[in-house]
């Protein structure tokens, strides 16, 4: 009996040492991205009440215009990392590749109308005109540097899928120490710099990351990472048909969730600007704990897209639930300590008490909801790191829609305060656990097969 403990103990310790060797680097990574949307809204919490609202809602457009590749970024990552584990590495560069082309190509399409038309889609959001205004400024800056986003985005995915989970850290890290200076910079025109005001955040952080962006590409474009350039200009039509096909419920996913987002923002501005920049510091402070998970989640579709691809379905399995566990514990511990200090926070960030105080609750709920929301980031992606994008899409919908928006909309009509605005977010992410767990434990996306066999690189 000892015998056969010993292996099933050390695959363990070996299946949660790799996720957390995959994981910490992606978490650091994404408190550091987290760290820059902080730090804009203390930013603009030193312009006014209006100032941290026009920030909050050019963030959210931002992550809207986002999502579509964060979409193409999860098809990448369940393709690359397939053949990267079965030591096709070939396939993985061309993979790699055909999914930056594509990055370029949407947001390039993306970029026009924020661009063109950046007032309008602040006007969306139905805040005061002053308000309107400074995030249309900010949302129009922001989009300047839509491209850049993009290919920083794919390229890190690719290297992160490969298992490089170092190199985009290192970038990042530099990336954003010039975001987050250039902005405060142009903000309050250090120097020679002029005063922008809310759109100097969005020039100066944009610019800089747009520096670094270039040099990322080109220490790649050298041969310097695992992960080759093509260098190619053609695109493998039938591999970019193949990484749609797979993205295309990830980014229906991550639509729904940036609509819906914004349907709950403009419900909650019916509450005031108040209500309105407590919720988006809320937002910009509980993301510390929410990282970690998305951390795990990367670290999972990356182990098991490995582990699939090499033939081993059990372990695929084995890292979900590991990494759910590891998730669970470092979420709730993160939680703990933030609803501890949840009234020194908000008094960091900003100075009026209103805002302090609804902050406050909504950083109380959001705690609560951490161990669902731990499910969500480490079974979801086990899923789509077996190419099983459909049913956290289904997943999403149910949650966000029956458990928030219409929940929130009822709220609104029956006359009850914001307090309950915030509390239906507990039941969509109930909802949203549930369901992934249901899906995950019947064992149906392992059976998924990558049928196309894309054209290595030459």
């Amino acid at each position: 009996m000892e015998g056969e403990t010993k292996p099933a103990t050390a695959k363990r310790e070996s299946t949660s040492g790799r996720v957390w060797q995959l994981a910490w680097p992606t978490i650091i990574s994404n408190l550091l991205f987290t760290v820059v949307g902080f730090m804009h809204i203390k930013i603009a919490a030193g312009l006014g009440t209006s100032a941290v609202a026009a920030v909050t809602t050019g963030h959210r457009v931002f992550f809207l215009v986002q999502a579509i590749l964060m979409g193409l970024s999860v098809a990448a990552t369940a393709m690359v990392a397939r053949y990267w584990g079965a030591g096709d590495i070939a396939r993985a560069e061309m993979a790699s590749w055909t999914a930056l082309l594509l990055a370029l190509l949407i947001a390039t399409l993306l970029s026009i109308p924020v661009l063109l038309i950046p007032g309008s889609i602040a006007g969306l959001f139905g805040l005061d005109p002053l308000t309107t205004t400074l995030a249309a400024r900010f949302i129009f800056w922001l989009g300047m540097f839509n491209l850049f986003s993009a290919a920083n985005m794919m390229l890190a995915t690719s290297l992160r899928a490969t298992g490089d989970v170092i190199t985009p850290l290192y970038f990042l890290l530099v990336s954003s120490t010039l975001n987050v200076s250039f902005g405060y910079a142009l903000a309050f025109g250090l120097g020679p710099l002029p005063e922008m005001g809310v759109a100097g955040v969005a020039l100066g952080g944009g610019a800089a990351g747009a520096v670094v962006t270039c040099g990322f590409l080109a220490f790649w474009w050298r041969g310097n990472f695992g992960l080759k350039p093509v260098q190619r200009l053609n695109i493998d039509w039938g591999g970019a048909r193949y990484l749609v096909r797979i993205a295309t419920p990830a980014v229906t996913e991550q639509a729904v969730v940036q609509v819906a987002f914004l349907a709950f923002f403009a419900i909650i501005a019916n509450y005031g600007t108040t209500a309105y920049a407590a919720y988006g510091i809320g937002i910009s402070l509980v993301a510390f704990p929410i990282v970690v998970g998305f951390g795990f989640g990367v670290a999972t579709a990356t182990l098991v897209g490995q582990q699939l691809g090499a033939g081993r379905p059990d372990r695929a399995m084995a890292t979900g639930w590991r990494s759910l566990r590891m998730a669970l514990i470092a979420m709730i511990s993160l939680s703990i300590i933030m609803a501890w200090f949840a009234e020194d926070l908000a008094t960091f960030m900003i100075s009026d008490p209103e805002v302090i105080s609804l902050t406050v609750v909504f950083i109380y709920v959001i705690c609560l909801a951490q161990p669902m929301m731990a499910c969500d980031f480490a079974l979801a992606g086990a899923l789509r790191g077996a190419g099983d994008t459909r049913f956290p899409l289904v997943a999403t919908f149910i949650g966000i829609i029956l458990g928030r928006l219409i929940p929130a909309w009822l709220c609104t009509r029956l006359g009850l305060s914001v307090y309950w605005i915030f509390g239906v977010m507990l039941l969509d992410y109930s909802l949203k656990a549930v369901l992934l767990i249901y899906r995950y434990r019947s064992r149906k996306w392992l059976d998924l097969r990558f049928e196309h066999n894309p054209k290595p690189a030459l």
